[in-house]
């Protein structure tokens, strides 16, 4: 059974900078593109990120220039790097595949941007 565990989140002010990590068992880590949602309070779940096996990443708009994501195929963990964050990245991140059939959700973790 795939496990997802995601960590990292925490509260930091506007311009701030995180580096969540999402650490992944039960599955061929190396061989699936994996990538980054997030669901702020009363929206749907958005993806955020996703980073291809070879590396080939692909952002949202309201991300570019400010995330970074990436991975370490021998630690079978991917990583989301923050900065400039702003308010509205307010959510609970979580980590999956990049495509449908996703495996179940982890915990997430909480990512708060306030002054």
């Amino acid at each position: 059974q795939v496990q997802l565990v995601e960590s990292g989140g925490g509260l930091v002010q506007p311009g701030g900078s995180l580096r969540l990590s999402c650490a992944a068992s039960g599955t061929i880590f190396n061989i699936i593109a994996m990538g980054w949602y997030r669901q702020a309070p009363g929206k749907q779940r958005e993806p955020v990120a996703i980073i291809t096996n070879g590396g080939v990443t692909n952002y949202a708009d309201s991300v570019k220039g400010r995330f970074t994501i990436s991975r370490d195929n021998a630690k079978n963990t991917v990583f989301l790097q923050m900065s400039s964050l702003k308010p509205e990245d307010t959510a609970v991140y979580y980590c999956n595949k990049a495509s449908s059939p996703l495996y179940s959700w982890g915990q997430g973790t909480q990512v708060t941007v306030s002054a």
